[in-house]
């Protein structure tokens, strides 16, 4: 079991959802959390909400000058979260340039923005946690989900490089796999959406393999089989049945 108490933790897309009920459990086992966002509102909505004494930054994630100031306001940090992310649903012969760019932008290298302040002070002084959320859906490419599935295959593929680099240093890497949750993100989907979980049920998945030291966590369970078993397939098979 991993010692909360005492620890700051930065929660990089906590205003709502699955960041701001991880934020709430984190806090309950008494870590300090630090929570951003864009919204100041909504980040000082979560942070009065919070069993415990936490604090927020506001930062906006595609903007390299606003990660560089968030990251020196809030100073050293014993973990990092990143939950940011964007979400419409389109495909190809409905591609929306602007959605599809802010998706990859937000997602993707918003996260490599922030890794890029945080992972070299953990490096120096061989100390911290770095969690990294992907999806279900960045196992293989899936169709109707140009920009959100190919922008969580490239988190969950950084997040294999981080850990093959730093899995045998003072610094630990995971990466946690949700499927669907009950979001503002997931209310623009117009199918059904199975194993569909609530925030707070998500939240549990995670800080739950937070307190591990595994690397990665392909969650609900059984449903994970279906993505990480579709790797197995040849792309005849594969795309014969999910396009």
């Amino acid at each position: 079991m991993r010692s909360w108490h005492g620890k700051r933790y930065w929660l990089v897309g906590a205003s709502d959802g699955l960041g701001a009920a991880l934020a709430r459990q984190m806090s309950a086992a008494g870590a300090h959390v630090i929570v951003s966002a864009r919204s100041e509102d909504s980040l000082k909505s979560v942070v009065a909400d919070l069993p415990n004494e936490g604090s927020y930054q506001t930062v906006d994630v595609s903007d390299d000058a606003s990660v560089a100031a968030a990251a020196e306001a809030i100073g050293e940090i014993d973990g990092v979260v990143f939950l940011a992310g964007v979400y419409w649903p389109f495909g190809s012969t409905d591609w929306d340039a602007e959605k599809a760019t802010a998706m990859a932008d937000i997602n993707f290298t918003g996260l490599m923005r922030v890794m890029g302040h945080v992972v070299p002070a953990m490096v120096a002084r061989d100390s911290g946690h770095i969690v990294i959320t992907g999806s279900l859906s960045g196992f293989r490419g899936l169709p109707g989900s140009i920009g959100y599935t190919a922008s969580k295959a490239g988190t969950m593929s950084l997040a294999e490089c981080m850990y093959a680099d730093l899995r045998k240093t003072g610094v630990q890497v995971q990466v946690a796999n949700p499927g669907f949750i009950k979001t503002r993100l997931t209310d623009k989907n117009t199918f059904r959406m199975p194993f569909l979980m609530t925030p707070e049920e998500a939240a549990d998945y995670m800080f739950r393999h937070m307190e591990t030291r595994r690397f990665k966590l392909s969650f609900p369970r059984v449903f994970s089989w279906v993505f990480r078993g579709s790797q197995l397939l040849p792309d005849w098979l594969y795309f014969r049945i999910f396009s």
